[in-house]
């Protein structure tokens, strides 16, 4: 997709929300920057109390209640399903439940009581973390149910309980950040009076050549103000109330830039971020990679330099560009990386990856649980090197340790 040149620009809002299904997405503009695009994330927040009320538990969590006041008093996650009295409205199932399940995650017990509900229940202390999911609404009010169902991440029965305190509560909102696109360029959508217009679209990220490479973030507010920009005459400086929910890290720019200007031209240039910077460059990877060029051919003998291959985003920085090259994309996660190895990314399975300086991944991809610094969303068992070996193998994929 290219957009009507616009010297500069770097950043065009793809409104692919508000038309019928079907019908094309419709350029709301360009612009040259955009103030509030690249934040830093907030602080991860202290861990939170639960008290599961009533609770008769089971499996792993009746092994942590033995273990109290050690580490092994820690489960992973505790999902808790909602057994309905009548299923409300709001309550939709899939294959794991409905939507008003939540999650406590990084779960330690602290307490145990007997509990007054009834003979032979406790009351159990926890501290911990919910795995809040905005998108589906926080959980501010408890579901209409008799009690809840308690399973592990693999589905695994921990019990049940009859109440919850502590999860089903007002938080604070998250903070508001205003947004400014600078030197924007309306397009006839737009036309006319813009404050006041709400406006929710997807940023694209522009090429030189005005060809777009992957989104950048959504954007959801309502214009606040419109002025005359000093970056040229016809191009506005509009400003939100807010609307980015999950800014880009700051530090994520200069590897914008870098593709901005042509992408890398030498390998491990990633190696020099952090874990979450390293994870921003291979959705950019992704964004950028050519599209239309055929698969090498099975049978292929690829080498990835394993010297900095010291968490698992580290490792898609890797695996990417000893298949492809600098700034090559080969998957983001292990559903991507499965996607990959199907074929039209630009490896045929089956094939050779010969895995230099293994002895690193080896230190580093182990079993434990994964806290990334960024957000407590993406915590939960850690991915091993094994689980990388796994996928590998069911594609017929040689890999060959030195």
């Amino acid at each position: 997709m290219t957009t009507p040149a616009l010297p500069g620009a770097r950043w065009l809002l793809l409104d692919d929300y508000t038309g019928e299904v079907g019908e094309p997405d419709v350029t709301l503009g360009v612009c040259h920057d955009i103030d509030g695009l690249f934040v830093d994330p907030e602080p991860i927040p202290p861990p939170e109390a639960f008290t599961l009320l009533g609770c008769d538990p089971s499996g792993p969590l009746q092994d942590a209640l033995e273990h109290m006041g050690t580490e092994r008093a820690w489960l992973p996650s505790i999902a808790l399903f909602p057994v309905h009295q009548q299923r409300p409205a709001r309550c939709l199932w899939d294959e794991h439940g409905c939507t008003c399940v939540e999650e406590l995650i990084d779960v330690t017990v602290i307490g145990q009581r007997p509990s007054a509900a009834r003979d032979g229940l406790v009351d159990l202390d926890l501290r911990g973390f919910i795995r809040l999911l905005p998108e589906w609404g926080l959980p501010e009010e408890k579901p209409d149910a008799t009690g809840f169902r308690l399973a592990a991440l693999d589905d695994e029965q921990l019990g049940q309980c009859l109440d919850i305190a502590g999860v089903f509560r007002k938080r604070p909102p998250a903070p508001v950040r205003p947004v400014t696109l600078i030197g924007f360029r309306p397009e006839a959508l737009l036309a006319g009076t813009i404050e006041g217009r709400k406006i929710t679209a997807s940023i694209m990220t522009l090429q030189r050549d005005g060809h777009t490479a992957g989104g950048a973030g959504l954007l959801s507010a309502t214009v606040v103000t419109a002025r005359p920009s000093r970056l040229g005459d016809g191009l506005l400086d509009i400003t939100l109330d807010g609307g980015i929910e999950e800014p880009t890290p700051s530090g994520a720019r200069e590897i914008f830039q870098m593709w901005y200007d042509g992408g890398p031209a030498e390998p491990n240039l990633w190696a020099r971020y952090d874990r979450l910077l390293r994870h921003e460059w291979a959705d950019l990877a992704a964004g950028h990679r050519l599209q239309g060029l055929p698969d090498k051919p099975a049978g292929t003998t690829y080498h990835l330099d394993g010297r900095f291959v010291t968490d698992i985003d580290a490792f898609y920085c890797a695996i990417g560009e000893a298949i492809n090259g600098p700034g090559g994309y080969f998957g983001c996660n292990l559903d991507a990386l499965h996607d990959c190895l199907c074929g039209g990314w630009g490896a045929t399975s089956p094939f050779r990856l010969v895995w230099h300086h293994s002895n690193v991944a080896r230190r580093h991809l182990v079993a434990g649980y994964d806290r990334p610094d960024h957000r407590p969303r993406d915590w939960g068992p850690s991915i091993e090197l094994d689980d990388l070996l796994q996928i590998f193998s069911e594609h017929a994929v040689e890999v060959a340790f030195r």
